[in-house]
This record gives structure tokens, C-alpha cells and sequence, in this order.
């Protein structure tokens, strides 16, 4: 498998971070994007521990400009990107009658609009080059909905819609374009969850527990490779049978 550098937005949280694993033990160049700088410093100390590298660059998915800085940075430092996983995502709940301006668009910015702000500095070299991969980590809720989620669900919603757009418009230039639709994953913010309300959760899926981080990473990780090159506009959803669409 050829080396190749890869962008993880949101990188650091509990998925991204497993993404960055699987990615980095495939022999690709891995970076990821940080707000927060001392934070992020602290997750490379301890990914660096691991023996995963990984090359960290301000940026936030939100403002166009900083995702345009962002880019030229990871090129300067590991060349043109080739591999995209738009994984970056923020939740603000609310039932929609409470929900305000602010709420809606700061969910929307961060999960859907990401996806123009990082993809469109990066398409131009990959049609290009005619290869490339994307891949959208969206959510069961982009698909089925949920209480208190009217903003999540739209942003996640969207990203499927951009991806089998995208799909369409790159595919004779070596460009696949994919979603990922996760459900409920043991990451630190489900467990930090009340476990009663966890429970109801796990009920409800039909394998009997909450998805692992790696199961995410691993599917992400083949629509990456050279073999999955005739699967573009697909959207995988892995979420232990909880919710079973066509």
C-alpha cells in the first residue's frame, strides 16, 4: 500500500482518534486539526507514546479562511492531501422550540458547512493527481432522527447529500467519495452519559451493547484503500442493527 497523507478533522475526540490509529498503522502520514492548543499537545504526547505520529495544525472547520491556512500547512509539512475524513463534529440539544439562532448554526457550521470549508481546498489537487478518497462521519440520527436534535440531524443529514453530489461530480478523476453513519459509540462522551439512559440506549440496539471506536476506524479505514476504488456515493451505516434503512 502506497503511503499517503491523510486529514482527520477532529482528530483528537474519541472516533477521530481511533481513525488517526488505523490510518497511521496503514503507513500513511496522518494529520489533524486543534483549537485548543494544549490539549491537543497533551493527546500527542500520548499518541507519540504509542508510537503513532501524528502531525497537529491549528485550524477551525468552521472559518473558511482557517481551514484554507490549515491546508497550506499540512502540505508545507506533509504534502498535497490525499485521503479526507470529514470527522469534526460539535452537539448543542435542544428541543427545537428552545433551540436559538446560535445553536442552529453553530451545530450546522461545525458538521456540515466543515465539509465545504476542507473539501474544497483539497478537490482542486486530488482531480488533479485523479486519485483521492473522502470520507463524511455523519450519524444514525442523520438518518432516523432524534428527539432534541433537529440542528444534529440536518447537519448530519446534509453531509450524506454533499457526499453522493461530490460522488458524482469526481468519480472519472480516481475520486471516491463515501459516509460513514455511526450510532451510538463508547466514546467518553456517551459513557459520560447518565447509565440509566445508557441502558435504555443499549435496549434498543439488537446486537445488545454500544458500537467500539475501532469498529468506526476500521470501515473508515477501507474506504481509504486502493481495493474499495469502485464504492463511491455508499453510505455504511454501523450501528448494531439500531436502525436498519435501505
Amino acid at each position: 500500500m502506497a503511503q499517503r497523507t491523510a486529514l482527520v478533522t477532529g482528530g483528537t475526540g474519541g472516533i477521530g482518534t481511533a481513525i488517526v490509529r488505523y490510518l497511521v498503522k496503514q503507513g500513511h502520514k496522518v494529520a489533524t486539526n486543534y483549537r485548543d492548543e494544549a490539549k491537543a499537545e497533551a493527546w500527542r504526547k500520548k499518541m507519540s507514546d504509542e508510537g503513532i505520529e501524528v502531525c497537529l495544525v491549528a485550524g477551525d472547520v468552521a472559518e473558511p479562511g482557517s481551514c484554507e491556512d490549515m491546508i497550506n500547512a499540512i502540505h508545507h509539512k506533509c504534502g498535497p492531501i490525499e485521503i479526507l475524513v470529514n470527522n469534526a463534529g460539535i452537539t448543542r440539544d435542544t428541543t427545537f422550540h428552545k433551540m436559538t439562532y446560535q445553536q442552529w448554526m453553530d451545530v450546522v457550521n461545525t458538521n456540515l458547512n466543515a465539509c465545504f470549508n476542507v473539501t474544497r481546498p483539497v478537490i482542486e489537487d486530488m482531480r488533479t493527481r485523479k486519485w483521492g478518497r473522502i470520507v463524511q462521519i455523519s450519524s444514525i440520527n442523520g438518518q432516523k432522527g432524534q428527539y432534541g436534535q433537529a440542528n444534529y440531524a440536518a447537519a448530519k443529514a446534509g453531509m450524506h447529500g454533499f457526499t453522493i453530489s461530490l460522488a458524482q461530480e469526481n468519480a472519472r478523476f480516481g475520486i471516491t467519495v463515501n459516509t460513514v453513519s455511526p450510532g451510538y459509540v463508547a466514546t467518553d462522551m456517551v459513557m459520560a452519559v447518565p447509565e440509566e439512559v445508557r441502558e435504555k440506549i443499549v435496549a434498543q440496539i439488537p446486537v445488545g451493547r454500544l458500537g467500539k471506536p475501532e469498529e468506526i476506524a476500521h470501515a473508515v479505514t477501507f474506504f481509504t484503500t486502493d481495493e474499495a476504488s469502485w464504492i463511491t456515493g455508499a453510505n455504511l451505516s454501523i450501528n448494531g442493527g439500531h436502525y436498519m434503512g435501505w
